[in-house]
């Protein structure tokens, strides 16, 4: 009945879910699991959690839509003026919208709006969305090779650093925006991930965003972060911009916004948002679920409890516990545990088969088998109880993003899980 393309289907995968309930989730025949996935991020204050359901409740009592862009709901005022306290500017302006990827799609049109220029600089593994405009800027080839002919083509793609320094990145980063690109539009806007998500978690080197930041203004284009994941305190601070002090042009959050229910924000400052001309009576850029009265009341309650619970410090040290299970069960392993508040990623593609590869058989035969540990981990893990995903370029990372309202002995069964699948898995 669904799109094949959809939902992947193997003997032991996937399970559907029926019941979830903070960190845990019971699927339809009863089966109960701890989340380390949040659900794709999105449960930072957990599954089901009782002031959003309440918050849901009163809403829908009241008021279930709205017309966004013409006769708004008052709901939508309050959750901008609320996001507006949050934003790293004096002052914030903002677009609301459902999704991630629309998101983007906002703050690429604004760029283009406020600088009058066509190209973008983003990031090799950047992962950015699935819309044709957000496409664009994400990297992965299986996804862009479907739709090439469609995609803008003024995209330039630059390295993301490793660990080992972000002196060459930048140095790549600077050609482009001197001219060594492949088309002749100017570049208004560089878009990055804070940390890069779907490529595997990978923490930029300190002081990178800072440069790219000083680099990106002084060539006269707009900095883009996408916080869609990394947002709302998933990484230990509200945004993950904080870490670094840094200021960028535009913001995107979503995932963990909307409590469970979908929306996303591009928000930036007065001089940058400006750009976009007042109505007339017809928006540039709107839809119908603008501003939807349940999903802003769910985004209200969710930042209450960010304060009220203290959802940003539990994820920092909740993340530094986690990290330290991770580290201490895997020291004598290969695989190499990186992230930042509950935001982490375990590299099992180190792993080999005893030896490097020397023939182009044998190297073959590693990255396949590189390619599928990640996949061959969350399966193994979810028949013990425990829900990750796979990430990274090759599908060789674990990616662990659970509720910051995880209990402790919920996050040391998820890690001592994860710690006994891998050397199951990828061997001791």
């Amino acid at each position: 009945m669904e799109s094949r393309n959809v939902t992947y289907l193997s003997e032991a995968f996937p399970v559907f879910w029926q019941v979830a309930s903070g960190a845990n989730v019971r699927d339809v025949d009863g089966n109960v699991y701890v989340d380390f996935t949040g659900a794709f991020g999105v449960s930072m204050a957990g599954h089901g959690h009782p002031r959003i359901r309440t918050a849901l409740e009163s809403q829908s009592a009241r008021l279930v839509h709205g017309m966004g862009d013409v006769h708004p709901p008052a709901v939508k005022l309050e959750l901008l003026e609320r996001l507006a306290e949050l934003a790293p500017w004096d002052q914030t302006k903002g677009v609301l919208a459902s999704s991630g990827s629309e998101a983007i799609e906002i703050a690429l049109k604004t760029a283009e709006l406020c600088t009058g220029r066509s190209g973008i600089v983003a990031f090799e593994g950047g992962y950015h969305g699935l819309t044709l405009g957000s496409l664009a800027v994400t990297a992965r080839p299986d996804f862009r090779a479907p739709f090439r002919r469609r995609l803008h083509d003024r995209v330039a793609f630059a390295a993301f650093p490793g660990p080992g320094g972000a002196e060459e990145v930048l140095e790549e980063v600077g050609r482009i925006l001197d001219g060594d690109r492949p088309f002749d539009d100017l570049i208004g806007a560089v878009v990055v991930e804070p940390i890069q998500g779907r490529a595997g978690v990978r923490v930029p080197p300190p002081g990178f965003l800072a440069a790219l930041a000083e680099m990106t203004r002084s060539a006269g284009a707009l900095l883009v972060f996408d916080e869609v994941l990394t947002g709302c305190g998933r990484t230990g601070t509200f945004l993950a911009l904080e870490h670094e002090g840094v200021s960028p042009d535009l913001v995107c959050v979503g995932k963990a916004l909307g409590g469970g229910l979908p929306l996303s924000a591009c928000l930036g400052p007065p001089e940058v948002m400006d750009a976009w001309p007042h109505s007339t009576g017809e928006a540039l850029h709107t839809s119908t679920f603008l501003g939807h009265p349940l999903s802003c009341a769910a985004a209200l309650a969710f930042l209450d409890l960010v304060g009220e619970e203290d959802l940003v410090r539990r994820s920092a040290t909740l993340g530094e516990r986690l990290l330290r299970r991770l580290r201490r069960g895997l020291a004598d392993h290969d695989a190499i545990v990186r992230g930042r508040g509950l935001f982490v990623g375990v590299d099992v593609g180190t792993q080999g088969s005893g030896g490097p590869a020397t023939s182009e058989g044998e190297i073959a035969k590693e990255e396949a088998r590189a390619k599928t540990l990640g996949g061959h981990v969350a399966e193994r893990a979810l028949a013990s109880g425990l829900m990750v995903l796979p990430a990274g370029e090759a599908g060789d990372v674990v990616e662990l993003t659970p509720p910051s309202v995880i209990s402790d002995a919920q996050l040391d069964f998820g890690a001592d899980c994860l710690v006994e699948v891998i050397r199951s898995v990828c061997g001791p």
